[in-house]
């Protein structure tokens, strides 16, 4: 008994001697230090889009055969960079290092990610500018992680909510910024990742208020898909139909990528030749159809606006697919989500014109999400990103599609790190 009683003594005199914390609130100094990394988030993505839109401007101004020049010496360019500088990986890195590197993300090759998909993004490439800046804001995370001495999951957690920074300040939806950086990195254990859903959902509006600040970012919706009444429940079946249409395409993407996969790796040859040869491959494209050009940011509002006909949009559709694996696998840097949403539109306005009677919209919307989750295995952040961006304010239709593409994705992930058991 005494010995008992000395045990609880000891116990009472240690919780004495700890200091009197007055905080009531889950508020606490870890908050300021997510707060303070969506600020640096937002500015290091406010700047790159500056940098970019410069750099597309003056890019722009060559047309016709020209673009082939311009996108061979800028691929030249950027393979040039990669080699001796460094090269930055693509995300698949990203996956495996959040997952098996205890969430360290190493910034020393971000100036060759942020130089090298700078040329890629603003030349025409067909992958956009969201890889590079979840790279970049991903690091600067685990550097700021590195700096306040946090080990394990509380280094992991910042490395995270420094991904949905980058992702957020581009796309405009918090919510869907921060989910989006978590099923990116789906496994079977991928719910353990969520525990960084707080931090990266804090990093991730602070890092949306200082992008729109410095690029006057509004809140309406980038492509307005805005026009559409229910109808009944039929809706949620066409856009299950809708959606198998775009998950095969999903595939069809896959498969094309992974044929253009083979061929450049067929024979070892320096990056820096690869990427002119991506380059002059995507310029030829370019010329014969301009849409194809860019990763589709604005172009997509000129497929919903202009009146394209069937033979063209089967055309379009089938370039910009074999445009976004040349790409992906000639060494080009950037990501291809926006890409996929520019596949999913025009996907979306053949099967329009060849089925009149159903609803336009609802069509675009369905096809954009199911090839997304297809490829990339996140069907919650699709929908809540292609509602933000859409203006499409009905939930459950696009979740209906972004499930039925998840659910027919190929067992094998196009983002093979994806699957890695740990």
């Amino acid at each position: 008994m005494k010995l008992k009683r000395k045990r609880k003594l000891v116990t009472y005199l240690n919780i004495l001697d700890q200091p009197v914390r007055f905080n009531p609130f889950v508020f606490s100094r870890t908050f300021l230090l997510w707060a303070l990394l969506g600020l640096v988030g937002g500015t290091i993505a406010g700047i790159y889009w500056i940098g970019l839109e410069f750099l597309t401007h003056q890019l722009a101004f060559f047309s016709g055969w020209q673009v082939i020049p311009v996108m061979a010496t800028c691929g030249l360019l950027a393979g040039l960079i990669i080699h001796f500088i460094g090269d930055p990986g693509e995300i698949h890195l990203i996956v495996d290092n959040i997952r098996f590197n205890k969430g360290k993300l190493d910034p020393k090759n971000n100036p060759s990610m942020v130089l090298s998909s700078l040329l890629c993004v603003a030349s025409g490439g067909s992958l956009g500018p969201e890889a590079p800046l979840v790279q970049v804001t991903g690091s600067t995370g685990t550097w700021m992680g590195k700096l306040f001495r946090l080990k394990g999951e509380e280094l992991r957690s910042l490395s995270i909510a420094g991904m949905a920074s980058g992702f957020t300040a581009l796309f405009g939806a918090p919510l869907g910024g921060s989910l989006f950086s978590l099923e990116i990195l789906h496994h079977k254990h991928a719910v353990e990742y969520y525990k960084a859903i707080i931090p990266a959902f804090v990093a991730s509006c602070f890092s949306y208020l200082v992008f729109a600040f410095i690029i006057h970012l509004g809140l309406a919706p980038i492509w307005d898909l805005s026009a559409y009444e229910y109808s009944g429940i039929f809706d949620f079946g066409y856009a299950v139909l809708f959606a198998i249409t775009g998950a095969a395409f999903g595939w069809a993407f896959i498969f094309c990528t992974k044929f253009f996969k083979s061929l450049f790796e067929r024979r070892p040859i320096p990056i820096y030749i690869k990427t002119l040869i991506g380059g002059i491959l995507l310029g030829v494209i370019a010329y014969y159809f301009p849409i194809t050009r860019y990763f589709g940011h604005h172009e997509i509002n000129e497929l919903l606006t202009g009146n394209f006909s069937l033979t063209l949009l089967f055309a379009i559709l089938v370039f910009k697919i074999i445009a976004i694996s040349i790409t992906v696998t000639s060494g080009w840097r950037g990501g291809f989500i926006i890409p996929l949403f520019f596949v999913g539109a025009t996907l979306g306005l053949i099967t329009h014109q060849l089925f009149p009677v159903i609803n336009l919209t609802l069509a675009i919307v369905s096809c954009m999400a199911a090839i997304n989750a297809c490829v990339t295995r996140t069907p919650m952040s699709t929908t809540i990103l292609l509602a933000t961006l859409t203006g499409f304010g009905h939930f459950i239709p696009i979740l209906f599609a972004s499930l039925t593409g998840y659910f027919l994705a190929p067992r094998i992930p196009f983002i093979s790190s994806q699957m890695k058991k740990q």
